[in-house]
């Protein structure tokens, strides 16, 4: 499945802050350079789909803030389903972890 990404780097702390539109927005703690908020995207989300990093995939806007993400082995609806019923202070909201 394929799903449109906002990322704000350079957050508090990295978390998924909801949906706008069709697209999620995800706050990261990693810079934008380097790739570091790239990589930090990938390993929140694997992270919270419990799926590994090779399922999860930037396919467009490496250099944007803006990203389509593709990740394999989740539906739509399980996606929603589990970006939604995540607990706050559980795998949606946690500290970077150095890459």
């Amino acid at each position: 499945m394929r799903v449109k990404i906002k990322v704000h780097a350079r957050a508090r702390r990295s978390r998924l802050a909801g949906q706008v539109g069709e697209e999620w927005k995800l706050e990261v703690a990693a810079p934008p350079v380097e790739g570091k908020a790239n990589r930090a995207v990938v390993e929140f989300l694997a992270r919270s789909l419990g799926l590994p990093r090779s399922a999860v995939r930037i396919v467009a806007g490496e250099r944007s803030s803006h990203k389509l993400i593709e990740i394999d082995g989740v539906t739509e609806q399980q996606f929603a389903e589990l970006m939604n019923h995540k607990d706050p202070k559980g795998a949606k909201d946690h500290k970077e972890t150095p890459l």
